[in-house]
């Protein structure tokens, strides 16, 4: 339930219709008249978002504003005003404020922005708990495991948290990369400030200047009014940049500078703000290798790195499995109303089995999908038709024919490059379907003929792109 706080000493009106656009049992909605009586509400039992009119009968919106930062800073605070001028709230949204509605109230909008606000709430407040072993209790937001992978991750967590450097984490989609970033906020000196998360990837390029560094009314079509962006509305707080191997070339000059000087100009101004934000930036991508290309600023790409954080891909945290699987078979049991309780050795066999390309976010939706066709206490192999025609069905390669000398005699041209590369992984394409083949699809038998690590095997296999059709991994856990 949400939990949410009208400051206006409009009785009738304003407290009616966000009542009609919050609606119990979703969400709980509690008005206060006077600024006095709203902090009363927020130092009593702190509500997930605060719409604050700005101008109260006993004292303005923005004195209020300053009180509520004084007792959390992280509470979403969204001002209402009559004026459409309305400088008073682009200053408070310069201090830290969510945004600002004008009366008479747009309800569509004010669905948007307070879903907004409670959602930057959540991710403020949901706490990020290291877990080694099953929680006892259902936590949203644990970071589980305990491989040797998983524990360095959990030193560096507790390495650079209180550091106030740039960190970049370094992982595959889906491996929670949030997580590791909001553990790393929650730990630091700025835990009590807010917190924002931006996907680089998910904004349009020519919008994402101005969510960022805020824009000046008339500095492109559509600007009607003065935007703060995220880096001056989020001034003491952290910023996560998700994604920023996406970002635009362009853009990344403007990052480089914040970093180095912690001032830039909104899109279409000449102000110099000034702004104290801590960067933690995640990617899936390999920037050093993109700045030798050329297609990520070599500079930007030194900054960020001040300390890295490599986050292991699920498919190299096997001991992990099972307890993830117990984890969140529990969760969404809870969620969707299922009774299951437990996972048959034959479905955790199929589980172990596949390589898990969408990492921890696929398994979460694989596991929903499974209990959504269970049907009593136990989930079985059937439950799991979201992996079925994947590599957890199993062995025996498709042939692969690979004519070596006319392969490198085809490519021996004056513009290849990288054929030495090329040659050996058309090479390896033929050796290792031809020993799974020769093993039965073991790759358990397959990693010990070719004197290789069967992680490294798999590793392997996905990069070629050769894909298993029946998995005997169960059979390789008996295997000597």
């Amino acid at each position: 339930m949400a939990h949410l706080l009208l400051i206006d000493d409009d009785v009738d009106l304003i407290p009616e219709q966000v009542r009609q656009a919050f609606a119990a049992p979703r969400h709980r909605v509690e008005v206060a008249a006077t600024g006095a009586a709203g902090l009363k509400h927020v130092q009593a039992d702190p509500p997930d978002v605060v719409l604050l009119d700005l101008r109260l009968p006993d004292q303005s919106g923005l004195e209020v504003f300053h009180a509520i930062r004084e007792i959390d800073a992280r509470i979403p605070v969204i001002f209402v005003t009559m004026a459409k001028t309305a400088d008073t709230a682009i200053e408070a949204m310069k201090q830290g404020a969510f945004d600002y509605l004008f009366k008479p109230l747009d309800l569509a909008q004010v669905r948007r922005v307070v879903d907004e606000a409670l959602e930057v709430g959540r991710r403020m407040r949901a706490p990020a708990v290291v877990a080694e072993n099953l929680p006892e209790s259902d936590v949203d937001g644990a970071i589980l495991g305990s491989c040797p992978a998983m524990r360095e991750v959990y030193k560096a967590i507790g390495r650079v948290a209180g550091q106030d450097v740039t960190v970049l984490i370094a992982g595959e989609t889906g491996t929670g990369k949030e997580l590791i970033a909001r553990a790393i906020y929650q730990h630091s000196s700025r835990a009590k400030a807010p917190f924002m998360a931006l996907n680089c990837a998910a904004i349009p390029e020519n919008l994402l200047e101005s969510e960022l560094f805020g824009h000046e009314k008339g500095s492109f079509t559509g600007a009607d009014r003065r935007r703060i962006g995220k880096f001056e509305q989020c001034n003491h707080g952290t910023i996560l940049l998700d994604e920023i191997g996406d970002m635009p070339l362009a853009l990344q000059a403007k990052i480089l500078r914040l970093l180095q000087e912690q001032s830039f100009e909104r899109v279409g101004g000449n102000e110099t703000v000034q702004t104290d934000v801590r960067l933690i930036a995640a990617t899936h991508r390999d920037l050093k290798t993109l700045s030798a290309e050329g297609k990520f600023r070599a500079d930007l790409y030194y900054r960020l790195s001040v300390f890295t954080v490599h986050l292991p891909p699920l498919r190299e945290r096997e001991e992990d499995l099972p307890m993830m699987v117990k984890h969140y078979l529990k969760r969404f049991s809870r969620e969707l109303g299922r009774e299951v309780h437990e996972i048959a050795p034959e479905a955790m066999d199929r589980l172990r089995g596949y390589s898990w390309p969408g990492n921890i976010r696929e398994l979460q939706s694989v596991i929903k999908q499974a209990l959504l066709q269970a049907h009593g206490s136990v989930l079985l192999p059937s439950f799991l038709s979201e992996l079925s025609g994947s590599t957890a069905e199993g062995a025996a390669l498709a042939n692969v024919n690979v004519d070596l000398e006319a392969f490198i005699r085809q490519r021996l041209q004056p513009d290849s490059r990288d054929l030495y590369a090329e040659a050996h992984g058309q090479m390896d394409r033929f050796l290792l379907a031809a020993v799974l083949d020769y093993t039965g699809g073991s790759q358990h038998q397959a990693a010990r003929l070719l004197g290789i690590a069967r992680q490294t095997l798999r590793l392997k296999l996905r990069d070629l792109g050769l894909r298993v059709t029946r998995s005997v991994e169960a059979d390789d856990e008996n295997e000597p």
